[in-house]
């Protein structure tokens, strides 16, 4: 009897996680170098030892529950999603229009909930449906001043983090998901890290420095080459005798990845 996850049976799931603690361990002993060496300003290896800690803690949240199974991926997906939502509100003001951000916390409850019972129909059927919901919910309120503004922020936030996160729930239905689902979320990881160490090296001009002062030039082509790298070499295992199984397919979902991450950040 085969007691592992069912992740596990695919050998580039257990590459990837193979990989990434390797990439941890040799990541903390080259800072750990800098640190002793004295290389670098202070700021800049504090700021090293932060990132690092950070997936540390995340790297475990996101691996574990794709290999336990697809119950416990859609679970975190839907967490995710609520506590993005959270942010959102707080980001955006949403978070005063308390039916509003109610009901698209139900969309997003929702959404997951025909992921997990593998209801393709009722899943697809929520982008409208909600969109429609959110749209006549606070017209009871008679408040029409701002009504368009609040509308369009719940909407937008359903989208990203109900119609659009549940994808990944919803692809762990597929019990070959695990590996490309590995690959999703730890590209995005990739695409961050060789942003910030690109940025800090060869950074000069800044990328949007009105939207994000922090990026640079340097640092977006050097995550769009590591990223793609990255997703075409993964992928090609993954997708072996599929229509995916092409070169130029495989180079265009990695940049695809890279663009997508970056925006997000």
């Amino acid at each position: 009897m085969n007691f592992l996850a069912p992740g596990f049976e695919h050998s580039v799931t257990s590459g990837i996680i193979a990989a990434t603690i390797a990439v941890m361990a040799l990541a903390a002993a080259v800072i750990g170098a800098l640190t002793l060496a004295g290389r670098g300003t202070p700021a800049f290896r504090r700021e090293l030892w932060l990132r690092l800690g950070s997936w540390a803690v995340l790297l475990p949240m996101i691996i574990v529950p794709i290999v336990l199974g697809r119950e416990w991926t859609i679970a975190a997906v839907t967490l995710l999603g609520l506590a993005c939502l959270r942010e959102y509100d707080r980001a955006t003001g949403l978070f005063r229009e308390h039916l509003l951000t109610a009901v698209v916390a139900i969309g997003i409850l929702a959404a997951n909930f025909a992921a997990l019972d593998h209801w393709y129909g009722f899943f697809v059927a929520l982008w409208p449906l909600m969109v429609g919901v959110i749209s006549v919910a606070s017209i009871p309120q008679d408040r029409p001043a701002g009504y368009i503004q609040r509308t369009a922020l719940a909407i937008f936030a359903y989208m990203l983090f109900g119609a659009g996160l549940a994808h990944l729930g919803f692809m762990a239905n597929d019990p070959r998901a695990q590996p490309l689902l590995l690959l999703l979320v730890l590209a995005v990881g990739l695409n961050d890290v060789a942003a910030f160490t690109t940025g800090k090296l060869f950074g000069r001009r800044k990328l949007l420095p009105a939207t994000s002062p922090n990026k640079t030039i340097a640092g977006a082509v050097g995550a769009l080459v590591c990223t793609t790298a990255l997703v075409t070499l993964v992928g090609r295992p993954i997708f072996v005798g599929s229509p995916m199984d092409s070169l130029p397919l495989l180079v265009l979902f990695g940049a695809l990845v890279s663009i997508s991450a970056s925006s997000a950040t």
